[in-house]
């Protein structure tokens, strides 16, 4: 049994996808499927060159925009221009994120830069374009997870790890925030009776250029981690399936979230995924949401 595929994506005639992250990597096979079934794809990225580069692999019906998720003046100056270019937005795929494996970083903002970047540049985006996804027949909202979730632990004393900074656990913590955001964003659409559904997805391990990035840092001995981690990892296109099937499957329900069936989640085809205990609690979902709508300025739900 091959299980869920790209061939079995709707058609997307009609509709308006943006997939942020979308020059590389998942988010570059995930924007290739959209427009390849017909959508609109709008390639929100930071470095416009590379997104046009991919928007010329790509093909199809493509426009790319500059979005950089570490400012939120960035955030803003894209979700202005964008809501006022495409009053209806039927997709938003908060794909990009950064991994760190080297020093402390920070945003343009003073957020350590992996929650900045993962979470807090997707939170602010998400509600600034809110009323537009709110506007389409049948919006979604699909929130890139890991597995590193599972491992995870919030500490809302020290949020941006300034103390005893560790950059695995750093990335780990921020993409526990990301998929409690997804989880947490659920809820509130339920319960304020919005048209949208939030769901959420993860890769596994997943061969994307985000690894050897991560391990540059290290010169000879971070080129051969590099290296074995890209051994152990699924081709790129199997990762993108667990995104590409919360974003487009008609039987997606708010709330779900999709994986690997394979190794503890690492590989295979796709399936639903499970929850950290942390990632489904109500009480830390309310507390973070709490939190970020202080960070960043943005109230919404």
């Amino acid at each position: 049994m091959t299980g869920w595929t790209a061939d079995r994506i709707p058609d997307q005639h009609g509709r308006i996808a943006v997939v942020t992250g979308a020059n590389s990597g998942l988010g570059l096979v995930t924007a290739t499927e959209l427009a390849r079934h017909g959508a609109h794809v709008v390639l929100a990225v930071r470095n416009t060159a590379a997104g046009e580069e991919a928007a010329r692999r790509i093909g199809g019906d493509v426009e790319v925009r500059e979005l950089d998720l570490a400012s939120l003046a960035s955030v803003r100056a894209f979700a202005a221009k964008l809501a006022a270019d495409h009053p209806v937005i039927d997709l938003l795929v908060n794909n990009a994120g950064t991994v760190l494996l080297g020093p402390r970083r920070t945003s343009a903002d003073g957020f350590e830069l992996q929650l900045g970047t993962n979470m807090l540049g997707h939170f602010v985006l998400t509600g600034l374009l809110l009323g537009n996804l709110a506007a389409a027949r049948e919006a979604r909202v699909v929130s890139l997870s890991s597995i590193t979730h599972k491992n995870a632990h919030l500490d809302f004393d020290d949020l941006m790890f300034a103390r005893d900074y560790r950059a695995a656990a750093a990335y780990g913590r921020s993409k526990l925030a990301t998929t409690i955001f997804g989880v947490e964003l659920d809820r509130r659409l339920r319960a304020a009776g919005a048209p949208i559904v939030s769901a959420l997805a993860h890769p596994g391990l997943t061969r994307t250029n985000l690894t050897p990035r991560a391990w540059e840092h290290r010169g000879r001995f971070g080129r051969l981690m590099a290296w074995a981690g890209l051994l152990a990892t699924q081709p790129v296109e199997q990762g993108a399936l667990p995104q590409l099937r919360a974003a487009t499957d008609p039987a997606v329900r708010g709330g779900q979230f999709f994986g690997p069936s394979g190794l503890w989640e690492t590989r295979g085809r796709v399936t639903e995924a499970r929850l950290s205990r942390d990632a489904a609690d109500p009480a830390i979902g309310k507390r973070l949401w709490a939190v970020a709508e202080e960070l960043t300025g943005i109230s919404y739900l």
